[in-house]
């Protein structure tokens, strides 16, 4: 079957022969350090070369200039130091035979001027960019003299690196902003006709050959139609890449479509849970057909029926599944292996992009080891030491990935879950319909755990003696968490749990307020449901911007259908006490900036979100049983180096912790991460 798969069929780019059609494409992980690609970033793309990919492309962008400065983590292109970074980690993919590439890019307006050397940011035109917030200077001609020299300049430094080839950055950045009728009002010779505002590409791919030479490889991410009424449209983007093509200076194109100065552009551009698989396909596949050149797309491409659809239709050259290999970077290998039923889905979350601007990092909200191969595996190897008798207790996602992780490294694992399914809190974040692809966090851990011969106790409300009858070695509580009320100093019991909106068992009343202390997807899931229900409905939230645990791309779905519902929203506002009143309950709001400060809500119902509060019940009933009484050595967890479970008591019959919301009300990617990190260490 693999002789025949079309994403296993090598493709011959110029002299370079890719040994397949999969490609991780440019994407910036946050993961420098100094702006360099040290261990981390070369780790984590060659784990994607070790899992069987073609093609890793590096970096999303690489900056060329310092008037570039760094927005989300980029690579500094225009610093000599950079060259001995990136042939580790090219070496490092070249091993598995993989080819290595990067982009390259000047962003133009899509940055801040107050970062860096606090350089003025610039553009073809003066307009503003939304999402990065700056004023940017219209380029000046000794600005794009120095823009292109530092476009070659960087060039010869990949080059020098070893990497396979570049490619240049023009959706959203400075290149494409001369192409864009919306970001070019210029009147000079880069303005007015599309020869004009092509005319800086031209200057800058003519240098970069007149550095790298004809043979060295050269592409382009560009967008063909930014969507858009006042941007580039289909007929001028499609254009644009025809005159690519025919120039014989570039030697592929990685098409984009739609633009991405708002997070409700760019959540087309880069689809979350909810939104169309693969929306530009086709229209890639058009490009492609019109221009008789060498393709590349990524949108969403997330499965592998899909991206062998894209090859076996000739839509595209080289299919990218970047979101795809931050979920599993062994997918290939998989295929290959003829086991495409274990590949780990990518469920759409979009974790990985928020977390970039949220937390300063990319991570995958389902595998705890993207980012952090130096110190968890993708593997799991099983353990040297005698198996062990394991009892987990609750089968939500960290509970699931603790019995994976604990029978991979060979021990005997059995699993008590009070409900009647898996999937815990799960199954309540996959009652919003467009969120239903959540599933698929719970779906492969029970497939991987019925592969390892787990057992699985469901209707099964464990108490010490259950446990205890299993004669266990090793128990590990992910109970999750309950439902809690935020402080109020009066009704609590005339409120309503976000999880019983979300759930069902609570019907959304005509006259509603959501009162959301949390900051995550609990508290915007509820107010989206009341509001699809035809409540009147109000958001209150004590933060000074709504749901600041949730990044970008989610909010986006939600505000579609709070302003298509005329959901109002309140920020800089607590809940400090309900009371019944007739038929209706009064909210009192209060404030954090004026201690005086009151106001009144009249409604039908209150639904509050404060996160959960810990079921621990069971934990300290077998805490003093356990030989480690709970206790985990952080330190050594941290480190590496040690065991992890002090034994502070040695007439105890096992060893205990608890992970997830068991021990505090955290998410999904916490809870995994407690599961592995500290499963791979026993």
């Amino acid at each position: 079957m693999a002789a025949s798969d079309p994403l296993l069929q090598p493709y011959q780019l110029k002299h370079l022969t890719l040994k397949n059609r999969v490609m991780s494409t440019a994407h910036e992980p946050a993961y420098s350090e100094d702006g360099m690609p040290k261990e981390r970033y070369r780790l984590y793309h060659a784990e994607k070369a070790k899992g069987g990919i073609a093609l890793t492309m590096t970096a999303g962008s690489a900056l060329v200039s310092p008037d570039s400065p760094p927005a989300f983590g980029n690579l500094l292109a225009y610093k000599d130091g950079i060259v001995p970074w990136l042939k580790e980690l090219t070496d490092a993919c070249h091993e598995h035979g993989a080819a290595v590439m990067i982009q390259l890019t000047h962003l133009g307006r899509r940055t801040g001027w107050n970062k860096a050397d606090w350089l003025p940011v610039l553009s073809a035109s003066p307009v503003r960019e939304p999402a990065h917030r700056a004023f940017p200077k219209t380029a000046e001609n000794w600005d794009i003299e120095r823009i292109v020299a530092d476009y070659a300049a960087a060039a010869q430094r990949m080059q020098a690196a070893g990497l396979d080839g570049i490619e240049f950055e023009a959706y959203g950045h400075l290149m494409d902003a001369f192409w864009s009728p919306a970001t070019n009002f210029r009147d000079d010779d880069y303005g007015g006709s599309l020869d004009n505002r092509m005319r800086f590409t031209w200057r800058v791919i003519d240098a970069v050959r007149a550095a790298v030479g004809p043979d060295f490889v050269v592409g382009i991410r560009m967008v063909a139609d930014e969507d858009w009424d006042k941007g580039l449209s289909r007929k001028e983007g499609v254009e644009i890449a025809r005159r690519i093509a025919a120039s014989g200076k570039f030697d592929f194109i990685n098409l984009i479509r739609g633009h991405i100065e708002t997070d409700a552009a760019l959540s087309k551009v880069i689809p979350v849970s909810g939104m169309r698989s693969a929306p530009h396909l086709d229209f890639a596949g058009e490009v492609r057909a019109e221009t008789k050149f060498p393709v590349f797309h990524a949108a969403r491409i997330s499965d592998v029926a899909t991206a062998r659809h894209a090859i076996a239709e000739g839509k595209l050259d080289m299919v990218g599944m970047t979101r795809a290999h931050i979920a599993d970077p062994h997918i290939v290998k998989k295929v290959r292996e003829g086991v495409e039923h274990r590949i780990r889905p990518c469920v759409g979350a979009t974790y990985c992009l928020d977390r970039i601007y949220e937390g300063g990092e990319a991570l995958c909200i389902h595998n705890a080891a993207t980012g952090r191969e130096a110190t968890i595996p993708h593997v799991i190897a099983r353990s040297e030491a005698p198996g062990k008798r394991v009892v987990v207790v609750g089968a939500g996602p960290a509970g699931l990935e603790a019995a994976r992780v604990a029978a991979e490294r060979g021990h005997e694992v059995t699993v008590l879950e009070a409900a009647s399914q898996a999937g815990g809190q799960v199954l309540l974040m996959t009652k919003n319909p467009r969120r239903k692809e959540m599933i698929g966090i719970v779906d492969w851990r029970l497939a991987e755990l019925e592969r390892l011969g787990v057992e699985i106790r469901y209707d099964t409300w464990a108490e010490a003696d259950d446990v205890l009858a299993l004669r266990p070695d090793t128990v590990i509580v992910a109970t999750g968490g309950i439902p809690q009320n935020p402080p109020l100093e009066a009704g609590d019991g005339l409120v309503t749990s976000s999880w019983d909106i979300i759930g069902g068992t609570a019907k959304p009343a005509g006259t509603v307020l959501v009162y959301d202390d949390s900051g995550g997807h609990q508290g915007m899931t509820a107010a989206e449901i009341v509001a699809n229900a035809g409540s009147r409905t109000e958001l209150v939230t004590p933060e000074r911007f709504f749901a600041p645990e949730m990044g970008g791309l989610n909010h986006v779905p939600y505000m579609q259908a709070f302003h298509e519902k005329g959901v109002t929203i309140t920020i800089n506002t607590r809940l400090s006490a309900v009371r019944r009143d007739g038929n209706q309950l009064v909210a009192t709001l209060a404030s954090d900036f004026a201690e005086a400060w009151r106001a009144e809500r009249r409604v039908d119902q209150v639904v509050v979100e404060h996160g959960t509060a810990p079921m621990d019940d069971l934990y300290f009933a077998l805490k003093d049983r356990s030989r480690n009484r709970g206790e985990i050595d952080y330190a050594t967890l941290i480190s590496g180096a040690g065991p992890v479970f002090p034994d502070s008591n040695p007439d105890g019959g096992f060893v205990l912790y608890r992970i997830g919301d068991a021990v505090a009300s955290r998410n999904i990617h916490a809870g995994i991460y407690d599961a592995v990190r500290i499963g791979i260490r026993w």
